[in-house]
């Protein structure tokens, strides 16, 4: 079931995502997840959380059996809409007796893009990925990163308002993926929507506004970086010298000792401070003072624990 729903001004709005195979293996279990217009947003999560299910379902690739939900303001599936979006699914296949160049024609013209912006827009963006001079080769000579820089071309045509892309850097060199990530920001800056799935987190951390984790078929954490990982900040001492005789006043503080490091919750500076002060009366050489926050990483790890935990019998 698809129902629909009013417009929004969320650029995807999807409430209550069911998907079951095979009357048994519950995909997806009641997915909330929303996107604001102009934002680059992460959906991240172990293999099998429902990723590429959640992807497909929002590109009426693949039907759910609940939804209630917009993409750009319009219910699920609507066409008007979907032409308005680019989409480059995970292992994609091109026909490989196309070239790169007829390729892109050919999908833009199953969006209805009128051929001179065709023309226009293949040339320059085949030319932002890297592939000019391999625009007139057969996609069968293609490597598996020419393939991907391709991919991404063809979601872009259309001048999407909204960018989905599932693994868009798998088989990308390092070189590459910067490239990609630097296209993506320029998207950002003109007001396209950016919706990523990747298994790459340091990539989404490093463009992403704000991020789902997805665990098991549903969502177990969203919101923007920093308030994902406020709870992790802590500060960390470098000191030389000797601090055994501090040892339980720091304690005290709700400091950690580990060689020549202490550490410390971050969300009390009062605290931080009477360290320091602590410190210095004594004559301890303070090295270094410096901020730390999780990971991307970090976050899922620790989402991934406290799901397992939550899983767990009791005694």
């Amino acid at each position: 079931m698809v129902a629909i729903t009013e417009m929004t001004n969320w650029a995807v709005d999807l409430i209550d995502v069911r998907k079951t195979y095979d009357r048994k293996v519950q995909a997806l279990r009641g997915v909330n997840i929303q996107v604001g217009r102009g934002e680059i947003f992460g959906l991240l999560g172990p293999n099998g959380a429902g990723k590429s299910t959640l992807v497909k379902i929002m590109m009426t690739v693949v039907r759910p059996d609940h939804a209630f939900g917009t993409i750009l303001g319009r219910p699920l599936g609507n066409r008007r809409k979907l032409q308005r979006i680019g989409y480059l699914p995970e292992g994609h296949r091109f026909p490989g007796y196309l070239t790169g160049m007829q390729l892109l024609h050919y999908y833009g013209a199953l969006v209805k893009v009128p051929r001179t912006r065709r023309e226009a827009n293949a040339e320059s963006l085949l030319e932002r990925v890297g592939m000019t001079r391999w625009a007139d080769a057969r996609i069968d000579k293609y490597s598996k990163g020419m393939l991907q820089r391709l991919g991404i071309a063809q979601a872009l045509l259309n001048d999407p308002e909204l960018v989905v892309l599932d693994e868009p850097t798998d088989g990308l060199d390092p070189l590459a993926r910067r490239e990609t990530r630097e296209l993506l920001l320029e998207l950002k800056h003109r007001g396209t929507t950016v919706f990523l799935n990747s298994h790459l987190l340091s990539e989404l951390e490093m463009v992403c506004d704000r991020v789902a984790i997805l665990i098991d078929g549903l969502v177990a954490r969203q919101g923007t970086l920093s308030e994902l990982t406020e709870h992790t900040v802590e500060y960390r001492i470098a000191f030389s010298g000797s601090v055994t005789a501090l040892q339980a006043q720091l304690q005290a503080l709700g400091v950690s000792i580990e060689g020549g490091h202490l550490s410390l919750p971050g969300g009390d500076m009062e605290r931080v401070n009477r360290v320091i002060d602590l410190l210095r009366e004594r004559g301890i050489t303070i090295e270094s003072v410096q901020p730390h926050r999780f990971s991307l990483e970090d976050v899922l790890v620790e989402t991934l624990g406290a799901q397992g935990r939550a899983a767990s019998p009791g005694p």
